[in-house]
């Protein structure tokens, strides 16, 4: 009987709470935001080099998909984020919409990104998981914009998951850093908490 009870318990901790679902629906718009700011300015260098905006920008918002799994540390976290930013680019029209094809180009990252982090048993707790993450998070969206999309010539495909790699992994590093500093904060409000109790 105590065996099933923990089951159980273990269960329910795996389940998103409400708390949880703030955090995600939060960081997918942040993520759409920034991305709005963003890919309009990585245009200026991008364009002279004949690859996409969104492969240099990449790491700013494919972070968030990172993010989401280090805060939350529940698998499906990150595929959670964006398919929220799939929904919400798809229905608003913002700049990243490729109509209903954003479903696709959204979502891909996030699954790739629970991937990683299922075979390498990692939730978003360390800098090098954190990094390899974005890295393959802003790749798998390059890589399928470009299909769905673009249809980039070899060396320009090629370019832009070179420098997808290098923008995704320093996102990565990027969302480990604010995650270390949030759960920090955690600790210093509960140790607060407990010494005025």
């Amino acid at each position: 009987m105590q065996h099933k009870g923990k089951n159980k318990t273990r269960f329910r901790q795996r389940r998103f709470l409400l708390e949880d679902y703030i955090i995600i629906t939060m960081l997918a718009a942040i993520g759409i935001a920034i991305k709005v700011i963003i890919v309009p300015l990585a245009h200026i260098i991008s364009g002279p080099l004949f690859i996409p905006g969104g492969v240099l920008a990449g790491g700013s918002y494919m972070m968030f998909l990172v993010l989401g799994m280090a805060l939350v540390k529940k698998r499906g976290a990150a595929f959670a984020v964006s398919l929220i930013q799939a929904v919400l680019v798809t229905i608003s029209g913002t700049l990243g919409s490729h109509g209903a094809a954003s479903i696709i180009t959204y979502t891909i990252p996030g699954l790739v990104v629970e991937l990683w982090f299922f075979v390498s048993c990692h939730k978003g707790c360390c800098a090098f998981c954190c990094f390899v993450g974005g890295m393959l998070a802003n790749m798998a969206g390059s890589f399928t914009v470009n299909l769905a999309i673009f249809n980039l010539p070899l060396v320009p495909l090629l370019l832009s998951l070179c420098v997808s790699a290098l923008s995704g992994g320093l996102g990565g590093l990027v969302a480990n850093m604010v995650a270390r500093n949030v759960e920090k904060l955690a600790i210093i409000r509960n140790n607060g908490e407990e010494r005025d109790a």
